[in-house]
């Protein structure tokens, strides 16, 4: 955020300055490093902000600028001060500039990352910190670039394999309402002067019907504040881990969730004991991305590994494995292999996710749109009744 500051010089000159900073504190030392005198200090109010700007350092971006100017030879600080002459966009220059100054008052890197917690997870942290033991830096990165890839990958197979079916819909539902909205009303005025009884389920859906068009501001408000309550209730149920709950008690789904999860684990945990972590360490890391559940068992899992019990038993013990991932983690244990086979399990889940949102992905397309169609054609045939009953008393 930006910060109004009015500083005084040595000579006692009056500065009107704009701070780029995290929080007034982060304003404060920015200005004391100038050496001026704070008269007052102020946060800029933001009325507008473009959803297109990009103020936050994105930190795989990062990652893969840094290890290509690593590769070419640049040291760390040399890397940064590159990235800073290139970097147009203000609060992303003041990032950069805390991260240089920081290593030139001869602090860690993974020290100078870990002060801004809000734009470096604790796993990027820990993958750094690990590295400046083994002074493999480029290493490291890449590890996290991998990671960050393969997660993203997962992640957007899901996002793609529910586009289509939110398409379809949008769109069902959008044509259900003109029908209602529209057509029917249409369809009620003439029907009003046949002088004919309607069968009950067309008289249903005319009222509906005339009901929409005469109060149409009703139905908007009623609507909206439904949808609205609807969200707002997913969101809660979603931070206190309701949703997830819920969906590991839907059959089939339940299991599938779980794996994913478990593919995962295995992938952040096996990065983090090929970059030289302590398994402790590493457990503690990854506790931060499972859900709530999950997490149960992992903190029961961690205090039997810290008693010595080997980690396949513990996450055996506690339903952190499947058949084939405890037989590979077995494998790692005995051959020093821990982390490479978390890695390879993590792998052979990630294929299995795939072909499962591939199989889910037709199986449930062609199932939305019978359910559509059956519903735009059930409100068509509910209209047309009454014109079928008429033509058939005429015959």
């Amino acid at each position: 955020m930006q910060f109004d500051v009015t500083a005084l010089t040595s000579d006692q000159t009056v500065n009107s300055i704009t701070v780029e900073a995290i929080d007034e504190t982060d304003a404060r030392h920015q200005i004391e490093a100038q050496g001026l005198f704070i008269a007052e200090i102020a946060a800029r109010r933001q009325f507008r902000k473009s959803i297109f700007s990009n103020s936050q350092l994105s930190p795989i971006l990062f990652s893969q600028e840094l290890l290509a100017l690593l590769t070419a030879g640049l040291s760390i600080v040399e890397c940064l001060d590159a990235l800073l002459e290139k970097e147009a966009n203000s609060a992303i220059r003041t990032i950069l500039t805390r991260l240089l100054n920081g290593l030139r008052e001869g602090k860690r890197f993974s020290g100078v990352l870990a002060e801004q917690p809000d734009l470096f997870t604790p796993l990027f942290i820990g993958i750094i910190k690990a590295a400046e033991g083994t002074s493999d830096l480029p290493r490291a990165l890449t590890r996290f670039i991998d990671y960050q890839q393969r997660i993203s990958a997962v992640r957007s197979k899901v996002v793609s394999a529910a586009i289509y079916p939110l398409i379809l819909l949008i769109v069902g539902s959008g044509v259900a309402f003109f029908l209602i909205g529209y057509v029917v009303p249409r369809f009620a005025e003439v029907y009003r002067g046949a002088g004919r009884n309607l069968p009950w389920m067309s008289q249903m859906l005319l009222n509906w019907g005339n009901f929409v068009s005469h109060k149409p501001w009703t139905v908007t408000i009623t609507s909206t504040t439904f949808i609205a309550a609807l969200a707002l209730g997913l969101q809660y149920f979603s931070k206190t881990g309701g949703m997830s709950r819920l969906a590991y008690r839907i059959p089939g789904l339940g299991e599938r969730i779980r794996i994913y999860e478990l593919a995962r684990l295995y992938l952040t945990l096996g990065m983090l004991l090929e970059g030289g972590i302590p398994i402790i360490s590493a457990l503690s890391t990854v506790r931060g991305i499972v859900s709530s559940k999950m997490k149960l068992h992992l903190n029961d899992a961690m205090q039997l590994i810290q008693s010595g019990i080997p980690l396949s038993n513990a996450f055996e013990e506690h339903q952190l494995t499947t058949t084939i991932s405890l037989r590979m983690l077995r494998v790692g244990e005995r051959s020093g292999e821990l982390g490479s086979m978390l890695n390879q399990s993590a792998t052979f889940y990630d294929g299995e996710i795939t072909r499962w949102i591939d199989r889910f992905t037709r199986m449930f397309e062609p199932i939305l749109m019978a359910l559509i169609g059956i519903i735009v054609g059930g409100i068509v045939v509910l209209l047309y009744m009454p014109i079928f009953d008429l033509a058939g008393s005429l015959s």
